[in-house]
Parts: structure tokens; C-alpha cells; sequence
């Protein structure tokens, strides 16, 4: 699921987008922002349709090794036992899952031959074979070669790789999310009874995690002039254009959180943005951006801006 560091990321990219674009308009960025986080939700369905679509596969294999000119006595066998697996029945039957299709208009049609490229390599897989000999099945052993199928087969394929990185903008950012979110899908579908196995759920508190991505990208844009007044002072020695775009738009973020954001400690505001500057910024971001919060919280606090309430946060 998307954490806080996610969300911050999130946030960091709607803002990146606001700056570069022509339109101020707010309402518009924050939308795109809410967008955003349920593209990551609307990326994890694709994804278990795509599971559905390779096992489904099964079906349309067997007749066409049945149809063959020269069909084999093996070709005549249909293997269809995947066609029954727990972890796809119960998928099929959820509600949420259901629902979701038909909000996102969930179709393979425009790329018919992925399905059946993914499959084949299933098919050729000694997991899928052993798969097919078992005959003491459980849900663990159903979601075992479903788990093969998602981690083994279409992540590791090209084919399927570039699909998603066409369909989604962030794709190489929220890859790891997605497979979080399959992950405890995995594991909240345990039951037999198919109505008590519920799908991922995007952020862990999303009504606590939307106000707090809204509150952060609003309060950054709000206090824009001010907080770049603040680092402008203290990077007086650095010639602008040497300060990446990114480096300032992660100092005004932590300042917001420094000042806004009572509930949030210092120490892990600063962590956190020192992280993402590991990812998003150049090598030399992270020392710089330390070293300018640093100054900035000295100050704030001198001026008695930084005030944080709760156990463990009065020091801060």
C-alpha cells in the first residue's frame, strides 16, 4: 500500500507539476494529485485482471491444441485444473474486484497476444507442470501458482512490462507499491468462503492520508513566496541554477511540514525528505537539502514556529 514516504512523492510530483505549468489553478493540481493515488489503485486491478486473463488462457489453449491439424493424444487431454484455482474463483466472485472492472473499463482487447504470451511461458514452466500433478490442492497451494504467475512470469516479461509502463506515466516509481498491494491481497485471501477474502486497500487510512496530502500540497503553495524567501537566505553563496528544482520543492515541503503539521516530528520529516532526494534529486541533493533544513529549523525554532503536540514530540 501507498505509506506515508509514497504519498509524500505524490504530493512532490503534483507540485512539480503546478510549477511547471501555465495553469495556477489549484483545484485543478489537487484533482490531478487525487487522480494519482487512485491510478495506483486502478493500476493494482489491472494487474489481478491480467493474473485472471494468463489463467483464463488455459481455456482457449486447450481448444486450440484440440483443433490442431495433428492433434496428439496428449493435445486431446484439456488442462483445465487451473481453470478452478481458489485464488482466481474467489477474485472472480469479489465484489469490490467486480465493481472495479466496470469503473475502470477493464478490457485486454488492444493487446490480445499478451495473455497468451504469458501463458505459454506458464505452460513451459516446470512450477505450472508440478502444479497440475498435485492432487491434495489447498488455498496455499492454489496461491502459490498464482504468486508464480505474478512474480515469475509477468514481471519478469518485457511484453508486459512495456503494457504498463505505456498505460501508467509512474509506473517505475509505483512498481513497488503494486506489488504491496498483490502481496497482501495474497494474503488477506485465505478463506475458503469467498465473501470474507477483500482486496488491497490503496493507503492504510485514506480519509486520514487524503487531508494529509491535500493539507501538504495546498500549504506548499499557499506559503510558496515565503518558504523559497527562507531558503533563498540561506543559499545565498549558490548561484540559482545550480539549485535543483527538486531540491527546493523538497526544503518547501519539509517547512510546511516543520511549521504545519504539529503531529509529524521534526526528525521524521526530515528522514523522510532526505529519502526521496536519494531517488528524485542529484547524488549531492542530500547533503545540501540536510544541511539547509538544518539552518531553517534553527531559526524556526528561535522563533517559536515549530510547535509539535503529542507524547515524544514536546522536544522537537
Amino acid at each position: 500500500m501507498l505509506n506515508r514516504r509514497h504519498l509524500r512523492v505524490k504530493v512532490l510530483q503534483a507540485l512539480y507539476a503546478y510549477h511547471q505549468s501555465d495553469s495556477k489553478e489549484i483545484k485543478h493540481h489537487e484533482k490531478n494529485l487525487l487522480q494519482s493515488v487512485d491510478m495506483v489503485y486502478e493500476m493494482y486491478i489491472w494487474m489481478l485482471s491480467l493474473i485472471s486473463e494468463v489463467v483464463n488462457y488455459a481455456a482457449n489453449d486447450a481448444d486450440e491444441r484440440a483443433h490442431k491439424h495433428l492433434p496428439t493424444a496428449d493435445d486431446l487431454i484439456p488442462k483445465l485444473k487451473i481453470l478452478e484455482n481458489r485464488f482466481i474463483t474467489t477474485l472472480n466472485k469479489n465484489e469490490e474486484y467486480l465493481t472495479s472492472l466496470k469503473k475502470y473499463k477493464i478490457s485486454w482487447t488492444f493487446e490480445p497476444e499478451l495473455a497468451k504470451s504469458l501463458f505459454i511461458i506458464l505452460k513451459n514452466s516446470t512450477e505450472y507442470s508440478d502444479y497440475l500433478q498435485k492432487t491434495d490442492d489447498t488455498i496455499q497451494t492454489d496461491k502459490d501458482i498464482i504468486k508464480f504467475i505474478f512474480k515469475k512470469v509477468i514481471l519478469k516479461s518485457i511484453m508486459a512490462e512495456q503494457v504498463f509502463e505505456d498505460k501508467f506515466i509512474f509506473w517505475p516509481v509505483d512498481k513497488d507499491v503494486l506489488q504491496a498491494l498483490i502481496a497482501k491481497t495474497f494474503k488477506n485471501f485465505a478463506n475458503d468462503d469467498y465473501k470474507l477474502n477483500k482486496l488491497a486497500e490503496v493507503t492504510g487510512n485514506w480519509v486520514d492520508d487524503r487531508e494529509f496530502i491535500v493539507n501538504l500540497f495546498q500549504e506548499s503553495i499557499r506559503h510558496n513566496d515565503e518558504y523559497q524567501e527562507m531558503i533563498g537566505k540561506k543559499t545565498q553563496n549558490w548561484e540559482p541554477e545550480r539549485i535543483a528544482m527538486m531540491d527546493t520543492l523538497l526544503m518547501k515541503m519539509a517547512i510546511a511540514e516543520f511549521i504545519n503539521f504539529n503531529s509529524i516530528p521534526v526528525k521524521v520529516t526530515i528522514n523522510e525528505y532526505l529519502e526521496i532526494s536519494k531517488e528524485f534529486s542529484t547524488p549531492k541533493s542530500n547533503s545540501f537539502i540536510n544541511g539547509i533544513l538544518d539552518k531553517i529549523l534553527y531559526e524556526l525554532k528561535a522563533e517559536n514556529k515549530i510547535r509539535k503536540i503529542g507524547r515524544g514530540l514536546i522536544e522537537e
